[in-house]
């Protein structure tokens, strides 16, 4: 598919020139409140709750690995990651046979060996290249974090989550070291050059090259001391002899990277957001408020808001955002020079014209509002010199409470205002002529003028294309060609069209019209080369004695055997295209990452291409390679080692069934190393996936991914289980079709369960799963999956794992995942779909884990508290775990080794149903905790906030009656 995210989306992971941590999306509170609060007792650091039920909880102290990898937030339903806090005990009469009731309040705990190797395993580093293609970065990095770090204090303010201590976002990763490769002439790797001269420990953010290449920026942070306020420092390092030194000669400068944090605007100057100098300290919070909080809608109004997170909340927050995100801009030259420019204010984004003379410059201001995130606030942008004069505004946004909730719909007014890449300072914007609202019908929908920095006096904006479908982006070329795209959600519909941009008189054609559910027909993106600039355009490639216009297509080459990626040599006129490129589809799965051959300006000799890809198997983790022509020799330029060795023999493969309604369905089947069913029979099956959304049910039965992929194994993947000798099955398609003008969701349950029927029956009928022992779960929507199968199919499972998933549909009233009709528009399906209302139907072992942070949009912590309350209300057997400082996944190691404990007890408990080797689990876990928690930080986490995640334990069958309130004592 050609839509522009796709086209930068494979450079973007190894040739990103900067680094940051993004703030996960945000959720909602509640519409309906029908249950008494749940019984589980939150321990804050300031408190500490008492009940007067039998309890079993013993506080332990965490471990801290040396080692850390990025604390990433994991995309979920909408859009994880932490922990500390004491366990609760079960309010249950008492814990089931041979277990004792240390169970139920253990404080963190591991996960047996076999599991606990592979994610500590020490993590590959990331890959930046040098513009000039001559140097790799190695950016290295640790293991997962400790608790401690997710446990810093953090502002919840405007959809954003905030380090005070630090003036960035809250919870970043971060990397520890650099190391500088050469990239011989043959390929090779020259030996690694440490980076140094910047303090011992330094945690390392925004990593950017100089566009030449000759010099790096980079943010550093230490841990801190008496003497240090934790603030991020920008480092500048000579890359030719490693050595870095500090960008401010005054040790008062810092970095606020609260939005944006800095940007090369030539080869020796940076334009840096900082602290204010002037700043002062924090604002008071009144002791009485002056008021209540009023918000009104006199007006009548129609605002419609997603159940959006950590919103501001009163005045006082108001001027704490104002206080953490307001920047001063500062010029900063490697010569020492320093220059202010532009007043303090709420910067959010800083971009330099292609040739250094502009700045555009965008900025928020006030008013704010208490029911939409900051993006949504009013947005201001304005066009400076580069030296920081004003020239002009460009636009001036209201504040955008009333976006509709249909997809599609966008804000009034200018938008995605960008340079063009191929001119020195020609900006270009769209504007939408449906007022922002996708039910409205109009022709056309979106309009993209043009216009450069500075208009002679009277000059107007220049259309440039319009669009019946809302703007998707543009690829730029040159003069006379450029790619836009546009999409649709609704029907799927994605179009790309040609167009000369300097010829008034060439008519816009369409090149590319299909659906975007269509993988198979998906011709690729095109490659694109990196200008003198530094900006990024498509590479026009010439072949020996012809004079056609050709481009390169990237594609993933899906087909019903699997994905077999190509290059494609594509004439733009005509339509013809050449593979001049196909990975090999019997053993390896190689994708194209990026142009190797473009250091020069102008266009590329099909006879000197150069491309960088990334090639891995089955059981060959990936490494990365330099393919040349004419010979299209490859040249292997990494060596990683194997990140989980004991599992280098796994066995996968890609498996096609069928629904009872006709429709293909695909899953990624894993046995562990050495199995063979014939010989050992059945194992325990361990059920994964993602429900997802078509418009056709051809589209649904298609086949994605390549069954020649390596295993990735994250620290709470399912398949960390085939270590525990257990098949998995990844990812079965759970495709809820809704053809033509049917709305998919409206028969939902009926869908879900007719897939996962098929799916249980292709793993019994392969003899790879015994039909007894078959769990299911997921995380997110995967979880609200989870509980509606153990609810709606419970003769297919015999328990479930639900992780960050929201239950109660009517608690996001305002659409949920691809559903954008209201609660008010669709009730029968807003409450046949919630799991939340079929409670009493749940008889099967359910374990429920959530993040206590959770800041993802539809899946606030409250779902799996109220979902909880009401299966113990009917008395199911059930187990809830809170993580204290969590967010929507998971991210630190005590976290993530309690999850994985609960996730291994509850399969071997109620799927395996070995439960004579429980409690030894569980005292081996002990020993295994007690050895390991010796960190003087991990032991201040646990005493600022108890020994472990909360429990809640209703493992006795039977009816419970639900006690009024919880008894917190401070």
């Amino acid at each position: 598919m050609m839509r522009l995210h796709a086209v930068y989306h494979r450079t973007a992971s190894l040739l990103s020139l900067s680094v940051s941590a993004l703030s996960p999306p945000p959720t909602t509170h509640s519409i309906l409140s029908s249950l008494t609060p749940p019984v589980i007792l939150r321990l804050c650091p300031l408190r500490r709750a008492v009940r007067s039920i039998k309890t079993a909880s013993a506080a332990m102290t965490a471990s801290r690995l040396s080692n850390l990898v990025p604390v990433n937030a994991v995309a979920g339903e909408d859009g994880g990651v932490g922990s500390n806090g004491a366990a609760s005990s079960s309010t249950a009469a008492s814990p089931t046979e041979n277990e004792d009731d240390s169970v139920l309040g253990l404080g963190y705990c591991l996960p047996p060996p076999e599991i606990r190797d592979i994610v500590d395993a020490p993590p590959l580093p990331a890959l930046s290249f040098s513009p000039h293609r001559d140097k790799i970065l190695f950016l290295k990095r640790r293991a997962l974090p400790p608790l401690a770090e997710l446990a810093r204090p953090e502002e919840k303010l405007a959809g954003i989550r905030i380090d005070g201590k630090c003036n960035t976002r809250s919870r970043m990763s971060f990397y520890t070291d650099i190391g500088i490769h050469q990239l011989m002439p043959d390929g090779t790797l020259g030996t690694e050059k440490e980076l140094h001269g910047y303090p011992d420990g330094a945690k390392i953010n925004f990593v950017t090259w100089s566009q030449d290449g000759r010099h790096l920026a980079f943010s550093v942070r230490v841990d801190e001391e008496e003497n240090s306020s934790g603030k991020l420092t920008v480092w500048v390092a000579d890359v030719e002899t490693g050595k870095a030194r500090p960008l401010f000669q005054s040790p008062d400068i810092y970095l606020n990277a609260v939005f944006d944090n800095y940007i090369w605007v030539d080869n020796s100057t940076l334009l840096v957001s900082t602290i204010p100098l002037s700043r002062g300290g924090l604002p008071n919070k009144p002791f009485v408020p002056t008021g209540p909080k009023i918000q009104s809608n006199e007006q009548k109004n129609v605002i419609q808001v997603r159940t959006f997170q950590d919103l501001l909340k009163d005045e006082y927050d108001e001027d704490l955002f104002d206080y953490y995100a307001t920047t001063q801009l500062v010029l900063a030259s490697l010569d020492g020079t320093v220059k202010e420019i532009g007043p303090p204010a709420v910067y959010t984004s800083l971009d330099p014209s292609p040739d250094g003379k502009y700045l555009m410059i965008s900025s928020i201001h006030r008013p704010y509002s208490f029911i939409v995130p900051c993006g949504r606030f009013p947005k201001k942008v304005d066009l400076w010199t580069a030296d920081g004069k004003f020239i002009r505004e460009l636009c001036d946004l209201p504040l955008a409470e009333d976006i509709p909730i249909a997809f599609n719909s966008v804000r009034k007014g200018m938008r995605s205002i960008n340079w063009r890449a191929d001119k020195p300072s020609t900006l270009y914007w769209v504007e939408t002529q449906d007022g922002g609202d996708a039910k409205v019908e109009v022709s056309p929908r979106d309009i993209i003028y043009t216009q450069p920095a500075e208009p002679l006096e009277g000059e107007q904006p220049a259309i440039l294309h319009q669009l019946d479908l809302r703007y998707g982006g543009i690829s730029w070329c040159d003069e006379s060609l450029a790619l836009v795209y546009e999409s649709w959600y609704k029907t799927r519909r994605t179009r790309t069209w040609v167009i000369s941009p300097g010829s008034k008189d060439a008519s816009p054609r369409i090149l590319f019209d299909r659906s975007s559910e269509d993988v198979y027909s998906d011709p690729g993106s095109p490659m694109l080369r990196r200008t003198p600039a530094a900006t990024y355009v498509i590479a026009k490639v010439n072949k020996e004695n012809d004079e056609n216009t050709y481009v390169l297509l990237n594609g993933s080459g899906a087909t019903p055997e699997g994905n077999i990626p190509f290059l494609d040599l594509f004439d733009i006129n005509t339509g013809c295209k050449e593979r001049i490129w196909q990975s090999d589809k019997e053993k390896y799965y190689e994708t194209v990452v990026a142009l190797m051959s473009d250091q020069k300006e102008g266009d590329l000799r099909l006879d000197q291409l150069k491309i960088l890809t990334s090639k891995e198997s089955k059981t060959e983790n990936t490494q990365y390679h330099i393919l040349s022509w004419p010979e299209k020799q490859a040249c292997q330029i990494t060596n990683f080692p194997h990140p989980y060795p004991q599992l280098a023999s796994l066995q996968k493969e890609m498996i096609r069934y069928q629904r009872k309604d006709g429709v293909q369905l695909t899953a990624t089947l894993y046995l562990p190393p050495g199995y063979d069913p014939s010989k050992d029979g059945p194992l325990p099956c361990l059920v994964w996936s993602y429900p997802g959304e078509f418009k056709s049910k051809d589209a649904a039965g298609q086949v994605r991914g390549s069954p020649n992929e390596f295993a990735g194994i994250g620290p709470t993947s399912p398949l960390l289980w085939l270590a525990r000798r257990f098949t998995i099955l990844s990812g079965p398609t759970i495709p809820i079709i809704g053809e033509g003008n049917e709305e998919a969701n409206d028969s939902y349950v009926e869908q879900l369960v007719w897939s996962a029927e098929a799916a249980v029956e292709e793993v019994t009928r392969r003899g790879v799963a015994h039909p007894n022992k078959i769990a299911v779960g997921g995380h997110s929507y995967g979880a609200f999956m989870t509980a509606n199968l153990l609810a709606h199919a419970p003769h297919l499972f015999r328990c479930g794992v639900a992780r960050s998933g929201a239950y109660n549909r009517t608690l996001t009233p305002f659409g949920f995942q691809n559903e954008d009709r209201t609660l008010w528009e669709a009730t029968n399906t807003y409450v046949e779909m919630s799991p939340f209302m079929s409670a009493n139907k749940i008889k099967k072992p359910i374990l429920l884990i959530h993040g206590e942070e959770d800041n993802n949009p539809g899946t606030l912590t409250m779902q799996s508290d109220r979902f909880f309350n009401a299966l113990k209300g009917h008395g199911a057997l059930c187990r809830l775990v809170i993580l204290p400082f969590e967010s929507h996944g998971y991210a630190s190691r005590e976290s993530i080794m309690h999850v994985l404990w609960e996730t291994d007890r509850w399969l071997q408990k109620y799927c395996v149903s070995n439960t004579s080797d429980v409690k030894a689990d569980i005292d081996a876990s002990k020993q295994d905790v007690s050895k390991e928690a010796t960190d003087s930080e991990s032991k201040a986490a646990v005493a600022s906030g108890g020994g472990g995640p909360e429990v809640s334990d209703f493992e006795h069958e039977g009816f419970y009656s639900m006690p009024r309130s919880s008894l917190c004592v401070d």
